[in-house]
């Protein structure tokens, strides 16, 4: 299949990217570079041995949309693009709300016009809010706690209503844990611009000297070290689950992706003192408001259907974050 990844520059696309080449896939990428950079394209190809078709466009411009689409036959979409940053959503709603939404409603009216309808979406666990219960099951009840996870809720409601208004849609939502690590190859990973979003970024900056510690903000949690609770799934277990999504794509489906236990922050500041051969300084901080104690997903319908599940552990996945970050210097 020839597939479109929009924002394939980026974490995930890229890492995506790969595993799709290395299935025999051909892989169209378009990316503003608002948070990536255009070497990876080559980094892709490098690690692969094959060829990345890059457009550079936004997405939310339909002329640079029609430009790829009328030069390319594409048989799928996996729809990466988007601003992701929960606390930067915070301060710039709109900003967000603009982006997320008005670049997927492009992107379906593109797509349509082309009589492309297979289409995975990149979600979040964001869109279940609190949970009430675990592990997270694709029935629980929803409920985003920021303007980024607002957009995630209402980009699946679209997506549900265009899937229910036309059956020759094929829509797959898949929602991400808290993907970490790196390609194996070392060559691609995460590099986050501005400051990160989340625990591992802070943990490299850390292990290179950039932070002086890391900041852990409660160790009063019911849980065993008192640390907060969450799934992290290595990112190329989650790329080849976007693979398997595509290659059962049928109608209206939604999957959680994520190993099914969690790690705790110390859990975590551990295993990368392990991989990294030093210890990671911390010190511990007053709670933030609306934090979970824990967070971790019930992924046994990705494993039923699509016949997935994450292989790789938290030892694994500080292993590559840091093979990446030594590649970098």
């Amino acid at each position: 299949m020839k597939v479109l990844l929009t924002g394939g520059t980026g974490y995930i696309g890229s890492h995506t990217a790969v595993e799709l080449l290395r299935a025999g896939h051909d892989v169209v990428i378009i990316d503003n570079l608002s948070n990536s950079q255009v070497d990876v394209v080559e980094k892709i190809g490098q690690i692969t041995g094959r060829p990345v078709a890059f457009y550079q466009g936004d997405l939310l411009n339909k002329d640079d949309l029609n430009a790829v689409f009328d030069r390319y036959k594409i048989d799928a979409v996996i729809h990466f693009a988007g601003f992701k940053a929960v606390g930067e959503s915070v301060e710039k709603p709109l900003m967000y709300y603009q982006n997320n939404l008005i670049s997927t409603l492009n992107l379906l009216d593109v797509m349509a016009a082309h009589s492309v309808k297979n289409l995975i979406f990149s979600s979040s666990a964001t869109v279940y809010g609190m949970p009430e219960k675990l592990p997270i099951t694709e029935d629980a009840p929803l409920g985003a706690l920021s303007p980024y996870g607002y957009t995630k809720l209402a980009i699946e409601r679209i997506l549900g209503d265009v899937a229910a208004s036309d059956a020759q849609w094929n829509i797959t939502m898949l929602r991400y844990f808290n993907p970490v690590g790196a390609d194996a190859s070392g060559l691609i990973g995460e590099s986050p611009r501005g400051i990160p979003n989340n625990l591992f970024p802070f943990i490299m900056r850390v292990a290179t000297g950039e932070l002086k510690e890391l900041g852990v903000f409660g160790n009063d949690y019911d849980t065993p070290d008192g640390t907060c609770i969450r799934d992290y799934i290595h990112v190329t277990d989650l790329a080849i689950g976007h693979l398997r999504a595509l290659e059962h794509l049928g109608g209206m489906r939604i999957y959680n992706l994520g190993t099914g236990c969690g790690y705790s922050v110390l859990d975590c500041v551990r295993e990368f003192s392990q991989a990294c051969g030093f210890d990671i300084p911390y010190v511990i901080k007053p709670r933030r408001a609306g934090d979970a104690p824990m967070v971790y997903a019930d992924s046994s319908r990705a494993q039923q259907d699509l016949g997935w599940r994450a292989e790789k552990n938290l030892g694994d996945m500080c292993r590559d974050c840091w093979n990446f970050q030594k590649n970098q210097k």
